[in-house]
């Protein structure tokens, strides 16, 4: 079967100890659709306690066992309900795939002073003072959990920076520490050096930090026997640290557990390329150009020309390691990477990750489920969101799970319609799908001569008629304006 993966929240998912019960109720539902992995939010405390989405990470061995933050669940549940919901898919055939944030840590124990250095917040390589003493919560005791699982105390040793200071303006600061000097070394110059985001930063250089970080991660993979892992801010953190990472992982569990890192540099897929030398290939990214390019097309409608559409995306120069997504909880509207595709070309843009060769589709949750919420604006102003669920999507994953295998053809000859046919294999047949930003179309395409005499129907039923594959495999298939079908066999 075809592997097609669902991030199962959104920034602004439930709380109150519900989503681990929703992942578990929906197992059933979403192995019918094909889906074979769910993307789980990050499940261990954070600084913000009951309310954290979890990308403050407080205490990494608190699934929701101990009294910290305020709270024993986490927004989402219990450890009980955490493990419980990955037992339940796994016994379905669905891969559990978690969330790993390595890059900070917030919600500090205690206070204690160190030297350090304000940087400039656009270049950080630029020093605006000189080393001085400076006090912030580096101290990280967990005393709601003790000494359970790791005897491991944070200190400002284990950090490389902070946005912290007793008594001082907001600001950069970088400590100085024992590990190396300055920021740890990253693939790109963005802001100087880029190893800064938020919060505490760890520094990875530490080999105390490493060590702790490996051993948890074989923790956390006895507690919930994960498939994959989904790697935070990746482009914020040194490749020779995921590197030893995951192979320290993946030998310690005897498991080749998959990865897929966030490194979101939208354009610039010659990053995405060198993190990928860098990291040996030891994970997959996900394609923020095609990503944007998606957000693109969507508002430019038909003065887009869609034979770019996969231009400068990681899915054409390394389609094994492009994992493709049309949304996530950073894109989605007044998050600070806001750039959603518009509600009209989502069934085009699912159509392009669903049903081609190249790329391991990401399904976004409200784009199945739908979701709505009220947050700020830029201004300040409330601001109500209502995200629909995508039009035909649950069609579109059943065409995925049923028919797109086999040999690819493209036709990308017309600049607003686009179509390719998927030739099918021993097991499976195949289909053909054309899309449109602009008019209705009829697209003269070859299926195969094994199809000849065949009649094909519209899987997501837009049209009533059906069609007859010629003696020599072709025939024309139809698309509404603005919009996708796709065509399979009525056998």
């Amino acid at each position: 079967m075809n592997p097609t993966m669902i991030q199962f929240f959104h920034w602004y998912s439930n709380g109150d100890a519900q989503l681990y019960d929703e992942i578990k109720n929906s197992a059933s539902y979403l192995k019918e659709l094909g889906i074979s992995a769910v993307w789980f939010p990050p499940a261990y405390k954070g600084a913000g306690g009951g309310y954290s989405v979890g990308y403050d990470p407080y205490d990494l061995y608190d699934l929701g066992e101990f009294d910290q933050k305020g709270t024993v669940p986490t927004k989402y549940g219990t450890k009980a309900q955490y493990l419980n919901s990955c037992k339940t898919l796994q016994k379905n055939g669905i891969s559990v795939i978690v969330d790993v944030v390595l890059d900070h840590k917030a919600g500090g124990d205690e206070k204690e002073k160190f030297h350090a250095v304000k940087v400039n917040p656009e270049n950080r390589q630029e020093n605006l003072s000189e080393p001085f003493e400076i006090e912030s919560y580096t101290q990280f005791t967990f005393p709601g959990r003790g000494e359970k699982y790791s005897n491991f105390k944070w200190d400002f040793q284990c950090f490389s920076g902070v946005d912290f200071a007793e008594g001082q303006e907001e600001g950069i600061y970088q400590i100085i520490n024992d590990h190396g000097e300055g920021w740890e070394e990253m693939i790109s110059d963005e802001k100087g050096n880029y190893d800064y985001l938020m919060f505490n930063d760890i520094d990875q250089r530490n080999p105390f930090v490493r060590e702790e970080l490996n051993n948890w991660g074989k923790w956390y993979h006895d507690q919930v026997h994960f498939d994959g892992v989904r790697l935070d801010a990746v482009k914020h953190q040194s490749p020779d640290f995921y590197k030893e990472w995951l192979y320290t992982l993946r030998a310690n569990t005897g498991k080749n557990i998959f990865a897929v890192g966030e490194y979101w540099a939208p354009g610039e897929v010659n990053l995405l390329e060198e993190y990928i030398e860098a990291t040996e290939g030891s994970m997959s990214l996900f394609d923020a150009s095609l990503q944007q390019n998606f957000h693109d097309a969507s508002l430019a409608g038909a003065e887009y020309d869609l034979r770019k559409i996969f231009d400068e995306t990681l899915t054409l120069v390394n389609p094994l390691l492009s994992v493709t997504l049309v949304d996530n909880h950073d894109t989605q509207p007044l998050q600070e990477l806001e750039a959603p595709v518009e509600k009209w070309f989502k069934p085009l843009a699912y159509a392009l990750i669903l049903l081609r060769k190249d790329g391991y589709p990401c399904v976004f949750y409200p784009d199945l489920f739908a979701a709505q919420y009220t947050d700020k604006d830029k201004e300040g102003n409330d601001q109500d969101i209502v995200l629909d669920k995508v039009e035909k999507i649950e069609e579109l994953l059943k065409a995925r799970k049923l028919f797109a295998y086999g040999d690819q053809r493209d036709y990308f000859e017309d600049a607003n319609c686009l179509g390719w046919v998927r030739e099918g294999d021993a097991e499976h047949n195949g289909c053909a799908v054309v899309l449109s930003n602009k008019d209705a179309y009829s697209k003269p395409m070859e299926i195969g001569t094994r199809y000849a005499g065949q009649t094909f129907y519209d899987f997501l039923g837009w049209f009533a008629d059906k069609i007859t594959i010629d003696e020599n495999g072709w025939a024309n298939f139809p698309v509404p304006a603005g919009n996708v079908s796709v065509w399979v066999p009525e056998n």
